[in-house]
């Protein structure tokens, strides 16, 4: 054995090492950036949710944005507008506004109203369901009930209703999207509140034959795009608002026979038309013939 060798390997690793690790300090000294220390004060300014409402992935991205002069206080969709004020007072800034955003469910399929071909048994979520020949509900594109989306929601603001059905609280929703993951058969998506006519809706069946396992599905009638031309447009067999026309009026609920697009009242919530039948079931249908 060389202990010679051994001991100058042994030197030149070591000598190797030392002028790397000084390199690293140096480095590390130089291009060290220090934290803008308002950053620290804004976000204990902020909910501290990390819902993800206001487009950045937390509330410590979202006040660095805010530092930066890339964002104004009101884009958050969990804080008060005190909150929102006091950000704005501390940056010196404009508290800003923004249009809020909640979620929004596209059936009224309840179990009152819409029948099932078979009854899931297994895992208690909408996910498993949907794997077993897409949940067992007549209408393929309905609601499956269970409540994936309630467990999601982290602010309390869906609860399933009598007939298993979700209801938002636009009160306490943040848009925070969550929901809208969760469902897998793609009924939530983010809205903007203020937009009130809504198609509650996804089926893409056309004709009366989606009555036979819902009493509330779009018949793709296409009367409501009449009523409200250059506003409404069939797309799929379903009618599509373009929000973008300016201020829309319960009108085109007026003449819908199922009630599949109704009017959201903010104090009575979903208001349907004149021509839908009236909803008087209290109990669940039962299940279509196989």
């Amino acid at each position: 054995m060389n202990w010679t060798n051994i001991l100058t390997n042994v030197a030149m690793l070591g000598g190797i090492t030392l002028i790397l690790a000084t390199m690293l300090v140096t480095a590390t000294h130089w291009l060290y950036v220090e934290d803008d220390p308002r950053i620290d004060a804004v976000e204990e300014m902020l909910p501290g949710t990390n819902c993800g409402g206001c487009g950045f992935p937390g509330c410590r991205p979202f006040a660095e944005a805010l530092v930066g002069g890339k964002v104004l206080p009101g884009k958050c969709s969990v804080g008060s507008e005190s909150d929102h004020e006091r950000i704005a007072d501390y940056l010196g800034v404009d508290v800003g506004a923004e249009a809020k955003m909640v979620a929004r469910l596209a059936c009224a399929g309840g179990s009152n109203v819409a029948r099932n071909h078979a009854h899931y048994v297994g895992l208690s979520s909408c996910s498993a369901a949907a794997l077993v020949a897409g949940g067992g509900k007549g209408c393929f594109w309905g609601c499956l009930g269970i409540g994936d989306c309630e467990v999601a929601c982290d602010f309390d603001a869906i609860h399933m209703n009598a007939h298993h059905l979700p209801v938002v609280d636009e009160d306490r929703c943040t848009a925070c999207g969550d929901c809208v993951v969760a469902c897998p058969k793609d009924l939530f998506s983010l809205q903007i509140q203020t937009n009130r006519l809504w198609v509650a809706c996804r089926s893409q069946e056309e004709g009366d034959g989606i009555l036979e396992d819902c009493q509330v599905g779009c018949t793709a009638c296409g009367r409501c795009a009449m009523d409200a031309p250059g506003c409404i447009e069939m797309k799929g067999n379903l009618p599509v608002v373009d929000y973008s026309k300016g201020p829309l009026t319960d009108g085109p609920t007026q003449r819908c026979p199922t009630g599949a697009i109704v009017w959201l009242d903010p104090i009575q919530g979903p208001q349907r038309g004149q021509s839908a039948g009236k909803i008087i079931r209290k109990g669940s249908l039962r299940d279509a013939p196989t």
